[in-house]
């Protein structure tokens, strides 16, 4: 080092220094204002709470005393009925940018972290990336069924696809419980449906390859492969209705796909019903399949009757749920034609 550099050394030191003197300072302020965000994250959670238990008790009383109900009280009574609902989805909206306790599920596999986030952009940013983990695993996964069907006969292959599909539903029940938590109103069948996926997915990994297990493959992969195409099609279609729905102020930008038929898809997306209902009746006779199976002389796998099972669940849980959205829907359209 030359002594003419060792001054712009001294000078950039003292920059640096000066800079540091800055972070320092920001961060510290930073750490005030998260701790008083925190205080007030505590206090709005409280007082919502609160809110929400006072409106629990004061519908409870409504109800109770609706015998004493006069002409003159009616419309007020009806009006606070009407309030005490929209505050309701007032709090729901509040409490997705609050922190709160993880499910059951969520505490087992992350444990009490909090998993809220704060901001609508991260919120929408986060749906979507979920949406596109959906649409591309399931076009790896239509190619993945595809190749094991037609050109590999390899129990390797077939273990190699099944834990994708277990892995993949797993993800996907983590994703969905954290978009719960953040404001996303999926919730009954379409929740539950793929905790009995990850199962029988799970249970065919372990089933040994054997004369039970090649009797049902290729039904299987077919099924697959229709399923895998089926998905394709309602998450894409969904993906795009969801978006002029949402502009349209129609939707909630936290709603997502679902492997199924909802009343909001009833506009545009009814051409998707006789590929459903199809692939519901398909998962019946797999179920059928696979109970025949089990009464079968040679057969000691316990994974056949056990497989059998859930997919005779995802038969009954889909068609029956799809079937009470269309005729919800017509009961409705009745109801406004007599009106």
């Amino acid at each position: 080092m030359t002594s003419s550099a060792l001054p712009d050394c001294v000078r950039e030191w003292e920059e640096l220094q000066q800079h540091y003197n800055e972070i320092q300072e920001t961060h510290r302020s930073y750490r005030q204002e998260l701790e008083e965000l925190t205080k007030l994250q505590t206090r709005c959670s409280s007082s919502i709470s609160r809110q929400k238990k006072k409106l629990k008790d004061l519908s409870l009383d409504l109800k109770k005393s609706r015998i004493k109900y006069t002409q003159d009280n009616e419309e007020q009574i009806k009006e606070i009925k009407e309030t005490i609902k929209l505050r309701e989805k007032a709090f729901f909206e509040m409490e997705s940018f609050l922190p709160k306790k993880n499910g059951l599920y969520l505490s087992l596999v992350l444990g009490n972290v909090n998993v809220t986030l704060l901001s609508k952009h991260a919120k929408f940013a986060y749906k979507d990336e979920y949406e596109k983990f959906k649409l591309y695993l399931t076009m790896i996964l239509l190619v993945f069924s595809f190749v094991c069907r037609f050109l590999l006969n390899s129990r390797v292959t077939d273990a190699m696809f099944n834990f994708l599909l277990v892995w993949y539903y797993c993800t996907l029940t983590i994703r969905e419980s954290i978009l719960i938590n953040n404001g996303s109103r999926i919730k009954g069948w379409w929740v539950l449906n793929h905790y009995v996926s990850t199962f029988l997915s799970g249970v065919i990994l372990t089933w040994p390859d054997g004369l039970m297990y090649q009797m049902f493959r290729n039904q299987y992969l077919s099924f697959s492969i229709y399923q895998s195409f089926v998905q394709f099609l309602q998450y894409y279609y969904q993906s795009g209705c969801l978006y002029r729905l949402r502009a349209l102020g129609e939707r909630h930008n936290m709603d997502l796909t679902v492997e199924g038929f909802q009343s909001w898809m009833w506009r545009g997306l009814t051409f998707l019903l006789p590929f459903l209902f199809f692939g519901q009746f398909w998962q019946l006779y797999n179920a059928i399949t696979l109970f025949q199976l089990a009464r079968h002389p040679e057969c000691k796998e316990w994974q056949v009757i056990m497989c059998g099972v859930p997919f005779l669940v995802h038969f009954m849980g889909n068609f029956f749920t799809t079937l009470r959205v269309v005729q919800q829907k017509f009961q409705k359209q009745t109801e406004e034609k007599n009106e």
